[in-house]
């Protein structure tokens, strides 16, 4: 190799090395211009969702007011509900409706 080959085989090489540092400046900026956006959505995402645990947790306080409103108005009749749930109370009432299909 002559001594002008090496030295155009090194502004090759120093060429490529600058073309290699731009293309990685362009991917860390575009990198960056992406994570900026994604930050974004991710803010907006996470407001989106307390709205919708704060309802959520609306909702569930409303589901137990009204488990404890029905226990309440249930009260009076557990005892009766008690018997009702009686195996042996369950058995009397399916003879009866047997008897009453046979008719």
């Amino acid at each position: 190799m002559t001594d002008a080959t090496i030295a155009m085989l090194g502004k090759v090489g120093i060429g490529l090395l600058v073309v290699a540092a731009l293309a990685i400046i362009a991917e860390m900026v575009l990198m960056g211009l992406w994570g900026l956006a994604l930050g974004r959505r991710l803010v907006l995402m996470t407001e989106r969702l307390e709205g919708e645990r704060a309802q959520i947790r609306a909702d569930l306080e409303r589901l137990r007011r009204g488990i404890e409103e029905t226990r309440a108005l249930l009260q009076p009749y557990q005892r009766v509900l008690r018997w009702l749930r009686h195996p042996l109370v369950l058995a009397l009432l399916g003879s009866f409706r047997r008897r009453m299909a046979a008719r």
